[in-house]
């Protein structure tokens, strides 16, 4: 058995552990235990695997293992890792980590609530370890199916609609996956279901190619926030509690860039070549409809959510671009904005534990109230706007620099219209920041609030660990990712 199978086996076992736990501190305990032993694998995996490169291994895919599982349809339990891969879940490690302590004080139902929490980890793990078609959408269906408990159990506001309405779009989006995958497997005349076989075959009737790219295209791109199949994540984003918020918005979107570049982008090639102008329009849309979305609304929770919407709107517009340092700046962005969504959702859901409100006119003074998290927020801010230091800055750098060395009036308008969304972003956070934190106290109730809890301290300082270590230090980063990229790209761009 792999070592990668660890990352499935150790969520199963916290299953486990949560369905006999009987307290509230066995319940913690089983998550704390579980969740660091999935950050310390993940932590190790990374550096095996910088070491193995550095050492002279040249395979694709690294600690691969496959075992036959449904004979009829050639599907095998197929796991392996590339560049992309391993820092992908050393992001997914590092936020249901600091997610536990994030909901430390969660209650009713906490045990449930951690229950459902692990349940959708563990599909986000197994999907990034898979390299077999069938099982990576076994693994994505697992990850999005618990959200729609979380939210409508746990969530707040509007809870049950916004429940409803992701589930029913990301649903929707799952139908056409299957039909594009489907697809890929009967026309490519493969007789395996794994990623890097059916690449290397490159047997695909172009027109065919044309027929099934969109469907997976898209089908991934729902959870990407595509524009316009981007709805479900604003109401998502609101309702859902607020380790919910971290991983869904920090990890779970991240399954569609991923999905579209692994899936669609590397086995239809020809495809990806001939549409993607149609995509990059929407992307394009994507990018700056998020940023001037966020300045328009007043809910710190929706602020947030339309800006995640821009950030991975330019996850895909540079994955589009097809050129190494686009797509590098990409996987960047993906690193990126999972630390810093995952910070400011903490960030938002601390705050309105205390205030009961999220809508910006209602708050005010905060700096004076509960300074840790005010700072935090400033940080978190910062962060998204791009500020030199910080991870946005040389994620966004590398994917304009990237989407500039492709040709064309239409590509470069289409990045000269993307780069605009900067300073939007600079807009809505300043705003924001300016309102919450440095005006008059809002409410005299908002004096007798407390700062924030050691658990919270906790789970806020690693994340602004990670966001300025990879702003300062981004390098390794890059060359890891790089090391992914490159066989992708040279299939799309043979």
């Amino acid at each position: 058995m792999s070592i990668l199978s660890l990352f499935v086996v150790i969520p199963v076992l916290m299953l486990l552990g949560l369905w006999v736990a009987r307290t509230l501190n066995q319940v913690r305990g089983v998550m704390v235990v579980g969740s660091t032993c999935l950050l310390a694998l993940s932590g190790w995996l990374t550096l095996e695997f910088i070491h193995l490169r550095e050492i002279g291994e040249t395979a694709p895919m690294l600690f691969t293992y496959s075992v036959e599982w449904f004979k009829p349809l050639n599907i095998a339990y197929s796991v392996g890792v590339d560049g992309i891969s391993v820092v992908m879940l050393l992001l997914s490690s590092v936020i249901v980590f600091t997610g536990t302590f994030a909901s430390w004080q969660l209650k009713p139902l906490t045990k449930e609530y951690f229950l459902w929490f692990t349940l959708l980890s563990t599909g986000v793990f197994g999907f990034f370890i898979c390299t077999d078609l069938f099982t990576m959408f076994m693994f994505y269906e697992v990850a999005l199916i618990p959200m729609y408990l979380l939210i409508g159990v746990w969530g707040s506001g509007n809870k049950e609609y916004a429940a409803m309405k992701l589930t029913l779009m990301l649903m929707g989006g799952s139908a056409l996956l299957i039909i594009g995958i489907l697809g890929i497997y009967f026309f490519s005349g493969a007789t395996t279901m794994n990623v890097l076989e059916i690449a290397q075959m490159h047997n695909i009737p172009v027109e065919t190619q044309k027929v099934f790219f969109p469907f997976i295209f898209i089908g991934f791109g729902v959870l990407g926030a595509l524009f316009p199949f981007h709805t479900w994540s604003p109401d998502g984003h609101a309702s859902a509690p607020t380790a919910v918020s971290m991983l869904h918005a920090g990890v779970l979107m991240k399954l569609g860039g991923y999905g579209c570049f692994r899936v669609a982008m590397y086995l239809l090639p020809d495809a990806a070549q001939e549409l993607s102008w149609i995509f990059l329009i929407l992307t394009t849309i994507s990018v700056v409809y998020g940023a001037l979305s966020a300045c328009v609304q007043t809910d710190l929770k929706y602020i947030n959510a339309y800006s995640s919407v821009s950030h991975c709107g330019l996850v895909l517009f540079a994955l589009l671009m097809m050129t190494k340092t686009a797509c590098t700046g990409a996987i960047l962005q993906m690193l990126s904005h999972g630390l810093m969504t995952a910070l400011f959702f903490a960030l938002i859901g601390m705050i309105y534990g205390r205030t009961h409100t999220r809508d910006v006119r209602k708050l005010g003074g905060l700096m004076k109230i509960m300074p840790f998290l005010s700072v935090g927020y400033v940080i978190a801010g910062l962060a998204n706007l791009g500020l030199p230091g910080f991870s946005g800055f040389i994620a966004e750098m590398t994917i304009f620099v990237g989407s500039f060395e492709v040709a064309g009036t239409f590509h470069t308008a289409c990045t000269v219209i993307a780069c605009c969304s900067i300073v939007v972003t600079a807009v809505y956070i300043l705003r924001v920041v300016g309102k919450i934190l440095f005006q008059e106290v809002a409410d005299p109730h908002y004096l007798q609030l407390t700062d924030a809890t050691w658990d919270e301290r906790f789970s806020v300082c690693c994340l602004i660990f990670c966001v300025a270590a990879l702003g300062m230090a981004p390098l390794w980063a890059s060359n890891v990712i790089a090391d992914g990229v490159a066989p992708i790209l040279s299939v799309i761009n043979s």
